[in-house]
């Protein structure tokens, strides 16, 4: 041994002594079920979610949760459902023992909370536990003590009650490590909350040392109900749960395609949180956490969130049970579908629907509705304040389509195109206005247009160079000719009230002031317009049902993973509708061939190889991907930021108003593709209590 390898062998230890073998050997029944209930009971919480789930499976319409210590004490679940006969309570306290499934097509699709028949087990293993329960059919109720296995009669009505003392007493190590009475409860809370939001049609109640601490009432009776009363049902139960904004600021998600359909509501960006505290997630009545649905839910806030802020929302999915398999998790909160794509689409697809509609025209409906309640009822009187909920605005003229925009550059409006002269010979004025389009002139020569630094519109450019996505083209036209020509009074038609009101000036050269009948709308012009022509660009692109693609002329080719490669053969057909082409180089390499066209010419754009790993990733892990939209989305919002309005423009009136039109028809323009409000209403009250009026 030469003096290199002698500190080497020093350094090694001494090797272990071999351990004396142990023969194989079964494990006894007790020891059995307290190994069962590591993986089930976690903390009171888990029990209390375990009972629960018996509860609802048996029909129950009144579930009360009795806590002491937090649930490490005392933890009662009674309910008011169908109730076990007295001879079968022996039977539901031995290890996979149930009612729910008797054979592997009933295990394959599964409509119940419980189905594994050990939690009951599990929990009388860890704790003391006695059932008191009583069938309809049954004369009195019975009581099973599950430490001694005593069975004798007892006083209830119809339903059961389990009672467990003393959680972890058998084993103290597991006792050690649950937190605090506080915390625990909230825990326990929390798990009744989940099963609450699924079930409006079942009240709860939770109390802890004698003191009722929540109650959520059943808000509609089962068979009693239409389906539009069923959606009022819910909206009500999550209004009792998750309080009264979350409703007020979340918008209702009905969607369907094929064997799914998702229901709920999801919260708007404006009501995102700093942690994702309030999303809940439900596959046919059971609270999941699911990475195919987070991840579609999350995929519909991209472009309308901020920063890094989590949405709320609470996602009801209803699937065919044969195409879900809850049995992956012992605690059942997780789920495998067998077409992860197919619901990760329709997630998705669902929320971007709901998010999609601008909110000014339902504000609007609402605060009307809400004032005409008002007045009914002997509200106050506005005109003494001079002010009138509908001012009257101009007949004359009328919303129509979308802005049109110009070869050389975004103009905010096309005023033909969005102020055309209503048809009416009655309305006066009408003849004047027709005749104002008469000898139109370009926009490039108003005054006004140029910005401090002397840049004209033809200065604004309407893409990055080099972009795919050539701009349709319009003849430009005047808005001089529009300036002070409609008339200022008339009277409220549907064509006239518009949900941001009608521009009265700029502010600063980067704010709209408008006035609605709600009071004054706030508008960040350059937010509002990039939005606008942000959306225009992506139905230009999704015009098509392919992405299209662009061959690289040197296949860029890297070093895949087995998964890698695995995911590249299996999702071809995926890749290709995304516009990307990776095919198998060798066992251990793969080769990226083509790239999506609208990415390959934008400048910019990083390394295919990387854009392929990211897209394989996502493949993986959601059997979908949003990549290849993601990295799309964020050049077209370069683009469209480039090309919106900028600060300090001057606006005549009439384009003002042309931009609120415009906003009031955008899919999402509530928001910029940054996240940021593109607008805000400041309604009368408001105003009136910042000038202490009426006090």
């Amino acid at each position: 041994m030469n003096d290199t390898t002698a500190p080497l062998a020093t350094a090694l230890p001494a090797s272990a002594p071999i351990p004396p073998r142990r023969p194989i050997r079964d494990l006894p029944d007790e020891l059995i079920s307290q190994i069962a209930a590591g993986e089930v009971v976690e903390r009171p919480a888990s029990v209390v979610r375990e009972l629960v789930d018996n509860a609802l499976d048996a029909g129950a319409t009144q579930i009360t949760v009795r806590l002491s210590a937090g649930g490490v004490r005392l933890i009662t679940v009674e309910d008011d459902g169908g109730g076990i006969p007295h001879e079968e309570l022996p039977v539901a306290l031995r290890r996979h023992a149930t009612s729910k499934i008797t054979n592997l097509n009933d295990l394959e699709t599964v409509a119940t909370m419980g189905f594994r028949g050990e939690a009951l087990a599990a929990i009388a293993s860890v704790s003391e536990m006695s059932l008191l329960s009583r069938p309809a059919a049954q004369a009195n109720a019975f009581l099973l003590d599950a430490r001694s296995g005593e069975l004798r009669p007892a006083a209830r009505s119809t339903g059961t009650t389990v009672e467990v003392k003393e959680l972890f007493f058998s084993t103290p190590a597991r006792r050690k490590f649950l937190k605090t009475d506080a915390t625990e409860l909230a825990h326990c809370i929390e798990s009744v909350r989940r099963h609450a939001l699924a079930r409006p049609d079942v009240g709860f109640a939770i109390w802890h040392e004698g003191k009722l601490v929540e109650q959520w009432r059943a808000t509609f009776v089962p068979g009693q109900a239409s389906a539009s009363g069923l959606q009022d049902a819910l909206a009500r139960r999550l209004s009792d749960v998750l309080g009264e904004d979350f409703v007020a600021q979340s918008v209702a998600v009905q969607h369907r395609v094929g064997p799914v359909v998702v229901t709920g509501r999801a919260g708007l960006p404006d009501a995102a949180r700093s942690r994702a505290d309030h999303q809940y997630c439900y596959v046919n009545g059971r609270f999941v956490r699911d990475k195919v649905l987070t991840h579609a839910a999350r995929s519909a806030y991209e472009d309308v969130l901020h920063g890094h802020k989590q949405p709320v929302y609470a996602l009801y999915v209803e699937i065919d049970p044969a195409r879900v398999d809850v049995n992956v998790h012992p605690t059942k909160i997780e789920v495998r579908f067998r077409d992860s794509r197919e619901v990760h689409q329709a997630v998705r697809h669902a929320v971007e629907n709901a998010l999609a509609a601008p909110r000014a025209a339902a504000l609007a409906a609402a605060a009307a509705t809400a004032a005409s309640t008002e007045g009914g009822a002997g509200g106050t009187d506005d005109s003494a304040t001079g002010l009138q909920p509908q001012q009257a605005l101009p007949r004359t003229w009328q919303a129509q389509s979308a802005i049109k925009f110009e070869e050389r550059g975004h103009q905010v409006a096309d005023l033909q195109a969005l102020w055309g002269p209503r048809k009416d010979p009655a309305a006066p004025g009408a003849a004047g206005g027709q005749a104002l389009w008469q000898g139109t002139q370009g926009l490039q020569g108003h005054p006004g247009r140029d910005g401090p630094a002397g840049e004209s519109a033809e200065a604004q450019p309407w893409s990055s160079p080099g972009t795919a996505f050539p701009p349709p083209t319009t003849a430009p036209l005047s808005a001089a000719a529009m300036a002070g020509s409609a008339p200022a009074t008339g009277r409220d038609t549907p064509e006239t009230t518009w949900p941001l009101g009608r521009a009265v000036a700029q502010l600063h050269g980067v704010y709209i002031l408008a006035e609605n009948a709600q009071g004054m709308i706030i508008v960040d012009m350059h937010a509002a317009h990039e939005r606008i022509v942000y959306e225009r660009l992506k139905s230009q692109v999704d015009s098509g049902s392919r992405i299209a693609s662009q061959p690289l002329l040197i296949p860029a080719t890297f070093a895949a993973t087995a998964e890698e490669v695995a995911t590249a053969e299996e999702s071809t057909e995926v890749l290709a509708l995304l516009g990307l082409e990776v095919v198998p180089f060798s066992p251990k390499t793969l080769a990226v061939r083509a790239v999506p066209t609208t990415l390959a010419t934008a400048s910019g754009f990083g390394d295919p190889v990387e854009l392929a790993r990211s897209v394989l990733a996502e493949l993986a892990a959601h059997d979908a991907t949003t990549v290849v939209q993601r990295a799309r989305n964020e050049i077209l919002g370069t683009m469209a930021c480039h090309g919106a309005v900028r600060a300090n423009r001057r606006l005549t009136i009439d384009e003002m108003n042309a931009l609120l039109r415009q906003m009031e028809t955008t899919d999402r323009s509530d928001q910029c593709n940054h996240g940021r409000p593109t607008w805000r209403q400041l309604s009368m009250k408001e105003l009136d209590a910042l000038f202490l009026r009426g006090r």
